[in-house]
């Protein structure tokens, strides 16, 4: 059962709703081979995972600095820890190797999923209001 995009978790920006929708893609493919058990296929989606999670969030704190946005440095904060949960969670599914009980899929997927809901429902839709100033194209790279 994949993961879906929903519409209420749009923060307005092209470019930030885009990368989080990319987020949504990279931890379905996650799911998908922890079900197959695929053991070769896991470091490289894992990595893909995590290295576009640090693209994203310098992009996102690029955009929310540039305009205006006055918790930029909570979100600078906020972003720091998940890049740490995310570390967390991928060593540990690495380190189970192929023993991925679907307990244990279940585990390591429903934590990806709140690991990035949570964080634009509690961090990023809070910038929506001042993004709303802008086009949604507004891309101040």
């Amino acid at each position: 059962m994949g993961f879906a995009w929903r519409e209420q978790l749009s923060v307005g920006n092209d470019v930030i709703d885009s990368d989080h929708k990319y987020l949504v893609d990279l931890i379905n493919r996650v799911e998908e081979v922890l079900k197959t058990k695929n053991s070769k296929a896991l470091p490289e989606v894992l990595d893909s995972l995590s290295k576009y999670a640090l693209v994203h969030f310098s992009r996102e704190e690029k955009i929310a600095q540039a305009a205006g946005y006055v918790s930029t440095s909570q979100l600078s904060q906020s972003h720091h820890a998940l890049t740490q949960q995310l570390d967390e969670i991928k060593a540990e599914m690495l380190q189970a190797h192929m023993d991925w009980s679907s307990t244990a899929v279940d585990h390591f997927v429903s934590f990806l999923r709140r690991w990035l809901i949570e964080h634009v429902i509690k961090e990023d839709l809070l910038m929506k209001d001042t993004l709303k100033r802008f086009s949604p194209r507004f891309d101040p790279r």
